[in-house]
């Protein structure tokens, strides 16, 4: 795939080993590979639909939930990554990382630690953080940060997009990629503000 040059400002670029795993020889834009990943998505969204009930709050189930969303496209969909990125830990640490803010997130749920709009920004920002995934991982965080919502608190999902499409450049996603960014340095007013608090 080529078109690399015309990623949106946050996105992670994939290194050849990743690109290999595309399922499509013909997607040679990011914009083809925006929309067959999107139809993946919308398959993952109809899985989650259909899904039993189990804790959202697991390894497991963030691998499945990735691997959802984004197996049609990509081999090496809902396995962690294997190579550093322009964001994101470690991928030794990947697994720990994760562990500890799954447990975390189930601490400020069961203790009260937050209102749930503040728990659920500080899961997704950690989520985005960690970088589970060579790719998707904002718009699996998103949906992930959003059960976190339903399951533990009974509170709707954020408003991630507000009308705009966060693939691409605009005054939304730039919103959420400068409120991730001033959560990096650990200032949440911001990122609190994008989730509606």
């Amino acid at each position: 795939m080529s078109g690399a040059a015309s990623e949106p400002d946050g996105a992670t670029p994939l290194d050849p080993d990743e690109r290999e795993g595309l399922r499509f020889r013909h997607v040679t834009t990011r914009g083809e590979l925006n929309e067959l990943e999107q139809a993946n998505v919308q398959n993952g969204l109809l899985w989650l639909a259909r899904r039993r009930k189990g804790d959202v709050l697991s390894e497991r189930f963030m691998r499945e939930l990735h691997r959802r969303m984004f197996g049609d496209v990509w081999r090496w969909a809902g396995a962690f990554r294997q190579t550093e990125k322009n964001i994101g830990i470690d991928p030794l640490h990947i697994a720990v990382e994760l562990r500890k803010l799954l447990d975390d997130a189930r601490y400020w749920a069961t203790n009260g630690t937050y209102a749930p709009l503040e728990a659920a920004a500080r899961f997704h920002h950690r989520l985005v953080a960690i970088h589970l995934f060579a790719n998707g991982n904002g718009r699996h965080a998103r949906i992930a940060t959003d059960l976190y919502l339903e399951e533990y608190f009974d509170h709707p999902p954020v408003d991630w997009a507000a009308g705009h499409d966060l693939l691409h450049t605009n005054g939304r996603r730039d919103a959420y990629i400068a409120a991730l960014r001033a959560a990096d340095a650990g200032e949440y007013s911001a990122l609190l503000e994008f989730v509606g608090m």
